[in-house]
């Protein structure tokens, strides 16, 4: 599991990245979609999720981060609809109803071996939903604490130090490994998967490198 997030005017782009929509449609290049989800969208955007990312691109602060990334492996032992389920059980969990959400599984071959490399994409935006309905104009702007429905929604990451989000991304990565592990039990798997480090593990080899495309 990794996270990023990235600034104002690159929302849009990796939501039709991640969904294989404009030119990321071509069939010959981009043929690797697998499935595809999205929730919690304000009711405006609720029939087009890029209208979402298109206004978090327009109306987010110009040093303000647009969304947040999860971008996990997926087991190969289990099938597409079973990755389909545990990547939406994974996004109810963490996102629950309180944000804004699109995700995407791909499956491109690995360069080296030949099998399926399953991965999902997750992007959601940090604000957090609380019921006061908001235009696009102002469901960006700078949240405020002593008229919420004056401001914009707040973000999730507001007033937290590198340590602390540093904490979280551990324990995200704890609660995947969990879920992962739960739904191949689930359905009659061995594989386990762990999130420490080898060494915390206790395993003397060294960590192998991830290549590429």
């Amino acid at each position: 599991l990794t996270a990023k997030i990235d600034a104002k005017g690159k929302a849009t782009a990796h939501a039709a990245y991640i969904s294989r929509e404009g030119k990321y449609s071509d069939g010959k290049r981009y043929e690797d979609l697998e499935a595809k989800g999205s929730g919690n969208m304000p009711k405006w955007a609720e029939a087009n999720t890029a209208h979402f990312w298109n206004s978090a691109d327009e109306h987010e602060r110009a040093n303000g981060s647009v969304y947040r990334e999860i971008e996990v492996a997926l087991p190969r032992e289990l099938t597409p609809d079973q990755r389909r389920e545990l990547v939406e059980d994974f996004v109810r969990q963490e996102l629950s109803d309180q944000h804004a959400y699109q995700w995407a599984i791909h499956t491109p071959k690995a360069a080296l071996e030949g099998g399926e490399q399953p991965h999902a994409h997750i992007m959601y935006s940090e604000r957090r939903l609380d019921g006061i309905e908001r235009d696009p104009g102002q469901f960006f702007k700078r949240y405020n604490a002593n008229n919420p429905e004056r401001g914009g929604a707040q973000k999730a990451s507001g007033g937290k130090a590198r340590g602390e989000m540093k904490d979280e991304l551990l324990l995200t990565r704890q609660r995947w490994a969990d879920v992962q592990n739960a739904h191949l039990e689930r359905h009659g798997h061995a594989a386990r998967v762990d999130h420490r480090s080898l060494a915390d593990q206790g395993v003397e080899r060294a960590p192998e490198k991830h290549l590429g495309g």
